[in-house]
């Protein structure tokens, strides 16, 4: 299929960019990667009356760091993103999950921002985000504002953010000494959205597990350093906790079980990485 008609903006810069979202609100999209987008309009899920492009905005493709937080801007691509020197030891968990996020093709071109704001919940940057209690960062003519991970991602596709707002980064805290991390996913192939995916973040004090592929959007537990039976009891009640339903590609049972073992396997690697 082809997608509906529409207008095309290539904003020059930010302002251009917040100007036309203002004006056109529901009826606008913006591309960065198109990665999801493309998709969705070619099947004509998506049938906006303007398209606006971001990409050559100046500025919009920087990784920065900001005291403890490593802030993302909108134009990143995730390729890019995993070719940070640095993004191991800053961004561990996030390093770890990259490589499973599509293909090689796909992260040339889309972009870590287009992610979390298409928020499909099974994939690896929202669950991420979720994980390590990110934030989103919100633009719009009127204001900005920031949202944590847990609040942006509302449902299933469904986020905070407004009609006449732009993504303008997603920010990650850094890694702290004495913390491990470990991501995880079972898919029907490699760079398939997940079935189930797990990103733990171990601290001195407190396990974070974080699951996405269950619900209708990453989900976020956080334990004592809990062991052996105690452990298998919090990652039951989490499973249980997530809703899980029948679909195409798993069965609700399969979902609960993998939460369990996975989980299980996820948080003992966490573990074992802390610094």
């Amino acid at each position: 299929m082809k997608p509906a008609a529409f207008d095309f903006i290539r904003a020059g810069n930010l302002s251009e960019a917040l100007d036309a979202l203002g004006q056109y609100g529901s009826d606008a999209r913006i591309i960065a990667g198109g990665q999801s987008l493309m998709p969705m309009l070619n099947m004509r899920l998506a049938k906006p009356a303007v398209l606006i492009d971001v990409m050559g905005i100046p500025g919009l493709d920087a990784v920065r760091r900001e005291g403890d937080t490593i802030v993302i801007s909108a134009g990143v691509r995730q390729a890019a993103l995993m070719q940070r020197p640095n993004l191991a030891s800053e961004l561990p968990l996030l390093a770890a999950a990259l490589p499973w996020l599509g293909h090689y093709q796909t992260r040339t071109r889309g972009t870590v921002c287009g992610s979390a704001a298409h928020a499909d919940p099974s994939a690896e940057i929202p669950l991420c985000l979720v994980a390590l209690d990110g934030e989103v960062r919100l633009r719009s003519r009127k204001r900005s504002r920031r949202v944590k991970a847990g609040d942006f991602f509302v449902g299933m596709m469904v986020t905070d953010k407004a009609d006449d707002e732009l993504i303008e980064a997603v920010t990650f805290p850094v890694s702290k000494p004495g913390s491990g991390h470990a991501f995880k996913e079972v898919a029907r192939r490699h760079g398939d959205f997940a079935i189930v995916g797990c990103a733990a973040l171990v601290t001195p004090d407190a396990i974070h597990l974080a699951v996405a592929g269950v619900a209708d959007k990453p989900q976020r537990r956080s334990f004592p350093l809990l062991d052996g039976s105690a452990l298998s009891d919090a990652l039951n009640a989490f499973a249980w906790d997530l809703d899980a339903r029948d679909d195409y590609h798993a069965t609700a049972r399969l979902r609960r079980d993998l939460v369990r073992s996975l989980g299980r396997d996820t948080i003992k690697e966490a573990l074992s990485c802390r610094t």
